[in-house]
């Protein structure tokens, strides 16, 4: 029953993305009976979602701090399958062609959240709350990461932290289970991740820990006697709650966990591992394609980036092969900032040289900056190079010489700004449209982030054939994932073959290729958005520019990309389809 319930569930999903090349099209219906019928439904939905108090992550629109940590007890699970399974009966009793344009492509993004949401329900992801770069535990030190300015703001966290007991029990008795029915990572990706824990319970005091930070430096409009107390209570509440959680988890982990967990890699060794596989191929690339056919996409790719980076070879006369290119490039001093401060520096300049080139390229730009800032440290060990989001740019720090300058300016490109830290908000400053659309989805996110890193070529942000090189190594790294995360999870790979392969075609550090293996083989199928949705755009791109010929604007097409938000690939396809019918105008009249 399982496997045919999820193969209905993806089969669903893949029905959902080919159909939507038909979406957002000028002949749409008018608002009718429909659009109110959908919009009922998800009103409904996302009221009931909010209130459900689930994992971090989901709906990242700052709007608070929360008095408890999630609910994810298994009853409470089950309840939200059958709710979301009554949901999806009511989308499908919706018939799309009545939809007017705009509700036609909320109605593609909402359903395909919701089979996603379902889909993991039924294969329990819940009782696997954690990869080889972030976990359950971790997650909750984002909340201690804010900037906090009120005094509500400081009760509802202690609240919050008052709560971890009970969260930490919860999630203790879902890996339980998960162990039981051999659905856990596998155990090489869990060394020495245990490092966050002790991080905590090795603290000498409840102010030495990361969860006392909002309270070392509070507003200076805030009377000294509240400071005190709210100080105090902190101490305790992390004292009594927070560092005895930890330690019950920490025991947990080496004693139970890590020794039951898994040794086989692959996806499709977990419990009806190849519909479960399939199913994270479906959520991640919002495409049918198969594992096989991914697979081959990548052969592809790389064999045609590897012609680009043999080209850089030829410009800087490197005497000798690939290996030996790509040796000097992992070794000599030139390429390495001797300090933090110089990595941070350096992506700075990168970020403030693209402000000097955004008005060439984007015509609408978000209101919201960012700050640069290193990993911290309790994480940065087993954390991606860099990450972005609103407001934030984080750069890892650790480990120096595994952190190249020459790959910089892609990775800044990528995680800040025109990327993630720039596509966000501007996703989120859209006016009009559901919150639901405001969750994150891969193909298109980082898919439009890796466009970025090539925009970079375009926009002259690479100053250096090293630099250029740094980009082609990372267009390689994301082609390179569709062969390693499809060859760990379908074709019996190992850890080393994929390292292998990493290493023979990227210039990354071994550090950073021992970390990046471990997050693809613990998250399967998320490795495959990046490079598929980049192919997406520029097809897209290409597309426009073409039909239009003198009348393509990039910064129309830009922000028609932007503005659209995450979506599904074909919804985005067939939205440049709108573009080009419409002449490619702005998508903001003002800005014309």
């Amino acid at each position: 029953m399982e496997k045919k319930f999820n193969t209905a569930i993806a089969g669903a999903c893949l029905l959902l993305c080919l159909s939507a090349a038909h979406a957002a099209t000028p002949a749409a219906a008018k608002p009718g009976p429909s659009d109110a019928q959908l919009k009922a439904v998800y009103t409904q939905e996302w009221k009931w979602r909010t209130s459900q108090k689930q994992e971090d992550g989901e709906d990242d629109d700052d709007s608070g701090i929360s008095t408890s940590l999630p609910q994810i007890d298994a009853a409470t699970q089950n309840k939200r399958l059958v709710y979301w399974q009554g949901v999806m009966k009511k989308l499908d009793g919706i018939k799309e062609s009545r939809l007017s344009a705009p509700e036609r492509i909320n109605y593609q993004v909402y359903k395909s959240q919701i089979a996603a949401f379902i889909a993991a329900q039924q294969f329990k992801e819940y009782e696997k709350p954690l990869n080889a770069d972030t976990a359950f535990w971790s997650n909750m030190t984002y909340t201690a990461r804010r900037p906090m300015s009120k005094e509500k703001e400081y009760r509802a966290y202690l609240k919050q932290l008052a709560d971890t007991p009970r969260y930490f029990n919860d999630e203790i008795v879902n890996m339980r289970a998960g162990m039981a029915r051999g659905f856990t990572p596998p155990k090489i990706t869990l060394v020495g991740r245990d490092a966050s824990i002790t991080s905590v319970t090795d603290a000498k005091t409840p102010q030495d820990t990361v969860f006392y930070a909002p309270f070392k430096d509070m507003p200076a409009s805030m009377p000294d006697a509240l400071k005190e107390e709210l100080r105090a209570q902190a101490a305790k509440v992390i004292a009594t709650s927070v560092i005895p959680a930890h330690q019950s988890l920490l025991k947990f982990m080496r004693e139970e966990y890590v020794p039951a967990a898994r040794e086989e890699l692959a996806a499709e060794s977990l419990p009806d591992g190849k519909t479960y596989y399939q199913s994270k191929i479906v959520e991640f690339t919002t495409t049918s394609l198969t594992a096989d056919q991914i697979h081959n996409i990548g052969l592809e790719e790389m064999a045609k980036i590897r012609t680009e980076m043999l080209d850089v070879m030829k410009q800087v006369k490197f005497q000798g092969d690939m290996p030996a290119f790509l040796r000097f490039l992992r070794t000599d001093p030139q390429f390495y900032a001797k300090t933090p401060e110089e990595l941070l520096m350096r992506s700075a300049w990168v970020a403030k040289k693209f402000d000097g080139k955004v008005s060439k390229y984007f015509g609408y730009l978000p209101r919201r900056r960012f700050a640069i800032i290193p990993v911290p440290d309790d994480q940065a060990p087993f954390y991606t190079s860099g990450r972005g989001g609103p407001g934030v740019y984080l750069v890892n720090t650790y480990n120096l010489p595994s952190r190249a300058l020459y790959s910089m300016p892609a990775l800044t490109l990528h995680e800040s700004a025109p990327g993630h830290a720039f596509q966000m908000p501007i996703a989120m400053e859209q006016k009009g449209r559901p919150p639901f659309r405001n969750a994150y989805i891969s193909a298109y996110g980082e898919g439009w982030a890796l466009y970025t890193e090539r925009l970079g070529a375009e926009m002259g942000m690479y100053e250096t054939p090293y630099e250029t090189f740094g980009m082609l190594s990372y267009q390689a790294w994301r082609a390179s994932r569709l062969v390693v995360d499809t060859g760990i999870h379908s074709k019996g790979w190992t850890r080393k073959q994929a390292q292998d392969y990493l290493s023979e075609n990227t210039a990354l550090s071994t550090h950073e290729i021992e970390t990046e293996v471990d997050r693809y083989i613990s998250w399967p199928g998320q490795a495959l958005s990046y490079y598929l949705g980049e192919m997406s755009i520029l097809k897209a791109r290409k597309k426009a520019e073409q039909a239009l010929g003198q009348k393509f604007d990039i910064r129309n097409f830009h922000d028609t990309v932007l503005q659209l938000g995450s979506v599904p690939l074909p919804v985005l396809e067939a939205r440049i389809d709108q573009f080009i019918a419409e002449g490619g105008k702005s998508p903001y009249p003002d800005l014309e």
